[in-house]
């Protein structure tokens, strides 16, 4: 496996959000840039407040 810089790599955290890291932009719906840091946490749960980015809801069960 390449693991090049340029490369995204997306990994679920157990019970938890997906983790993005590498080189991405994150884009809303509308096509605005949410982000274009190198590492972000995805909401999977869908209690996020801050949607597509996990807030820790997950963990109020």
């Amino acid at each position: 496996m390449n693991n090049s810089p340029d490369k995204t790599k997306v990994t679920a955290i157990k019970d938890g959000p997906l983790m993005v890291e590498g080189n991405f932009t994150v884009k809303g719906v509308e096509g605005q840039v949410l982000s274009t840091m190198d590492k972000v946490f995805l909401c999977r749960c869908g209690k996020s407040a801050n949607k597509p980015f996990c807030d820790g809801s997950h963990r109020n069960k």
